[in-house]
């Protein structure tokens, strides 16, 4: 399976990247607005896994080239910059491709981090509300600690929440996630859940900044 991982040069991108190109076999395509940019990452990310004794397929595509590639969409760039590069790749997505989203909108208070969505109620919708209407979407990700994810030393033992209308896109998207090791795929339900889900990872953030101890918290639920 191809998947783009759009916004590929930054944490969340890395992580997931890192991670597929470790635990699995998928050909991983990081997209970028620049190229170049992407291209250098690419190279970096399958250095790494290869330092670990992996063998990961990594290219680096400008973001309509990586979308117009795949089958799986990853939208792994600020929930700020998700309309725009929705957007731009919008007319190169087909229906049996899936988009995921794992950005949550925050702000930052001076006593810690807050959840604060876009008008459409959570990113996630406003993706739903961007995407061409054939196309399923699926939120997922979005509580992982970017610095835990792309340390490949770093177990994870977490949890990932799955939010989305479509059963197939969502089961898709579950088989990807457990390929990751240590990671666990849950279901929230539906899109109208996101802002629920995407509200945690404030939360969680703010909890690492208030305790030295807790570095790159994530969620397991027991």
């Amino acid at each position: 399976m191809r998947i783009a991982v759009l916004g590929g040069t930054g944490d969340i991108g890395e992580g997931l990247v890192l991670r597929w190109g470790r635990d699995t076999n998928h050909e991983l395509l990081v997209g970028s607005r620049d190229p170049a940019k992407a291209r250098d990452a690419a190279e970096s990310y399958a250095e790494t896994v290869a330092d670990r004794g992996g063998d990961a397929d990594v290219k680096g595509f400008e973001n309509r080239m990586a979308a117009d590639r795949a089958e799986i969409v990853v939208l792994a760039v600020p929930p700020y910059h998700v309309a725009d590069t929705v957007d731009a790749v919008a007319d190169v997505l087909e229906e049996d491709d899936v988009v995921v989203t794992p950005a949550a909108g925050m702000k930052r208070g001076d006593d810690g981090f807050h959840y604060h969505p876009p008008s459409a109620g959570s990113v996630t919708a406003l993706v739903r509300e961007s995407v061409p209407e054939r196309v399923p979407v699926v939120g997922a990700f979005h509580n992982l600690a970017a610095g835990r994810l792309a340390d490949l030393d770093a177990a994870l033992g977490v949890d990932t929440l799955l939010l989305a209308d479509d059963a197939d896109a969502k089961a898709t998207v579950r088989r990807l996630a457990e390929e990751i090791e240590g990671l666990r795929a849950l279901d929230a339900g539906s899109l109208d859940n996101a802002a629920e889900v995407e509200s945690v990872t404030p939360l969680l953030v703010t909890v690492a900044m208030h305790n030295d101890d807790l570095d790159d918290l994530g969620v397991r639920f027991t």
